[in-house]
């Protein structure tokens, strides 16, 4: 007998569930407990940490205030494994999160299981209300996903041992991308931002708007580690004329001279990755850099940044699964660019910062309650990063998306497009 619509949703909700929930243990499998406790920075937190939060997120937002009488697995986590929300109460601080070493990797992943059975179980019985939370949830995840990643990329470089959570991926090609040619982008009024009628999305996508474009052109794909090299070795990060203010006291504070993770030895540059430390590919894009960085290579090679709004409409017609992302439990390597003509790679490998503050578009409103806490409270002080990484989970991503972070902060797969006026 045919399944009805409503028997169909359910099982492809409980499908992606149980994807979703799947990779980030898989991600998460070659880690030791100590692996899994150690938090590196207070930017980042430890991956044990990572499998809760995403966890507390799905016990607290659907479990408890969803389906009667569902009991917590442990009131205690809801201490521990809250983020920032305010409305749910006091939280364990942040940067002393690498000192919980307790509980266990093993109980925090009978945890999920506890939260997983229940949550699947009670599927079929969720209500309207429900659904987008549980969308919501499974987006956060995926957002998660990322940062676990990243999270432990950087614990491992602070070891002077430098170990690989993966192995090596098949080397990308050393054939440099042809040179940067520019693409015209439109001009006038355009619409950016999230409709409400193609799927997901989070709230401070929307609503849709009108954005004036003046005449300008995006590089026809991101900066290669080849230039940024050109950048060094002619002085960029010498040379105070090229940087923001702050971002020159940044500089000069923390003694930067190169990408994060990059090295110099005899035998020339290398970047210690997920997979090790290998020498850098000119032809791979430039990633682990900050916008004061990229802000200073626009200037240096007589460009600047593109504007969100400018990234956007160019992202429109492009599909979102064109470049590299995150397919399963794999080491995440931005490739080298191959398109000859037009916009390429404008999705996937490495995050692309813009020039644009993070700020509502006009019309944003937060959601009422705790969830409304989610986005709107960060827009202060951030810029905005469009089109995803190679540590993206595939299908997250799409031209409306905005990834935030502050200007000095690198540990992310972020890299740069280049855009000028016409």
């Amino acid at each position: 007998m045919a399944k009805s619509r409503s028997e169909a949703g359910h099982d492809s909700l409980s499908t992606q569930y149980r994807d979703v929930r799947a990779l980030t243990l898989a991600l998460a499998a070659p880690l030791s407990d100590a692996d899994a406790t150690v938090q590196s920075m207070a930017d980042a937190s430890p991956a044990k940490w990572h499998l809760a939060h995403v966890t507390w997120f799905f016990e607290t937002f659907i479990l408890r205030d969803h389906v009667p009488g569902y009991r917590a697995f442990d009131p205690g986590y809801a201490y521990l494994f809250n983020s920032y929300y305010e409305a749910e109460g006091p939280r364990h601080a942040r940067p002393m999160r690498g000192l919980l070493t307790r509980p266990s990797l093993e109980e925090v992943c009978a945890y999920r299981a506890h939260v997983d059975d229940a949550l699947l179980r009670a599927l079929p019985m969720l209500r309207a209300p429900a659904r987008p939370l549980l969308a919501l949830g499974l987006h956060h995840e995926q957002q998660h996903q990322e940062l676990l990643l990243t999270d432990i990329q950087h614990l491992f470089a602070q070891n002077p041992l430098e170990p690989a959570l993966f192995d090596a991926p098949s080397a990308s090609a050393l054939d440099l991308p042809g040179p940067l040619h520019w693409v015209e982008g439109r001009e006038g009024l355009v619409e950016i931002g999230d409709d409400g009628r193609h799927g997901f999305a989070f709230d401070c996508e929307g609503p849709r708007h009108r954005a004036l474009l003046h005449p300008h052109a995006l590089g026809h794909r991101p900066i290669t580690n080849g230039e940024w090299v050109a950048f060094m070795e002619d002085g960029g990060y010498a040379t105070a004329s090229l940087w923001l203010s702050d971002g020159w006291a940044w500089v000069q504070a923390n003694d930067v001279t190169a990408p994060l993770y990059w090295r110099r030895s005899d035998q020339g540059w290398s970047r210690f990755a997920l997979d090790g430390r290998h020498p850098v590919n000119p032809a791979e894009p430039v990633t682990h850099i900050s916008l004061f960085e990229a802000d200073a290579f626009a200037t240096w090679a007589g460009a600047r940044l593109p504007t969100e709004a400018e990234w956007e409409s160019a992202a429109l017609n492009i599909a979102p699964g064109s470049g590299t992302l995150l397919d399963g439990a794999m080491c995440p390597r931005p490739r080298p660019a191959t398109g000859t003509t037009g916009l390429t790679r404008m999705f996937g490998d490495v995050w692309e910062w813009t020039g644009s503050a993070y700020r509502p578009h006009p019309g944003f409103r937060a959601a009422k309650g705790a969830v409304g806490e989610y986005n709107g409270k960060f827009m202060s002080g951030q810029f905005v990063l469009k089109g995803g990484s190679c540590a993206t989970p595939r299908g997250h991503v799409r031209a409306s998306y905005r990834n935030f972070f502050y200007p000095h902060q690198r540990w992310q797969f972020t890299g740069l497009r280049l855009a000028k006026d016409l």
